[in-house]
């Protein structure tokens, strides 16, 4: 009797004390993000909003203004559509992020999957034409008689060769061969 008398108030302190550990984890957590900023402010770092509540925004220190490359579009169509560069040329610096825009129409009267593929010149400049978006990432699907514009979003890294002033980013745009959608859900129901 006396032992289990022990073994439960034992218990009841072992629960106590997690108890306290979690409330204190808890709490630690919880203040960590405002002694965070104040330490960051105390510092310099990474502080976004000034004691006045307002917004800092720092210039992007990686785009040389020193530099201007003329980035040139074109744009083949291989296939039932017409496509085209929204713009014929655009100037950039370095560095920095730009947007361009493509059209496609589709002239037919059925669905198409269709793929841009991209090419540049001066192939030097390849390495340092970095897109982050670019409706060449995957295929698209284009309706009977749809019309689209696509963005390719990009930036011109600091390495690019002194020499290279102009860059030329050219797509080809081509039917993804295939059954068509109507032949091929045809075939589906004459299988049943």
């Amino acid at each position: 009797m006396a032992t289990e008398k022990l073994l439960g108030r034992f218990n009841r302190t072992l629960l106590l004390k997690l108890i306290v550990i979690a409330v204190m984890m808890f709490g630690f957590g919880y203040a960590l993000v405002p002694v965070y900023k104040q330490i960051c402010e105390a510092l310099g770092v990474n502080v976004l909003t000034q004691k006045d509540g307002t917004v800092v925004m720092d210039k992007n220190t990686q785009v040389d203004k020193a530099r201007t490359i003329t980035v040139e579009f074109d744009g083949n169509a291989q296939g039932p559509w017409r496509f085209r560069p929204v713009i014929a040329s655009m100037k950039v610096h370095p560095g920095e992020l730009s947007t361009a825009m493509f059209e496609v129409v589709n002239t037919q009267n059925r669905t198409v999957d269709a793929q841009a593929i991209p090419s540049y010149a001066p192939q030097s400049a390849t390495p340092f034409f970095k897109k982050v978006e670019c409706f060449c990432f995957k295929q698209q699907t284009l309706k009977p008689h749809e019309a689209r514009q696509m963005p390719v979003v990009f930036f011109v890294d600091a390495g690019l060769p002194k020499d290279v002033k102009t860059i030329t980013l050219s797509y080809t745009f081509f039917e993804v061969p295939g059954l068509d959608k109507a032949a091929s859900n045809e075939g589906i129901k004459l299988a049943r």
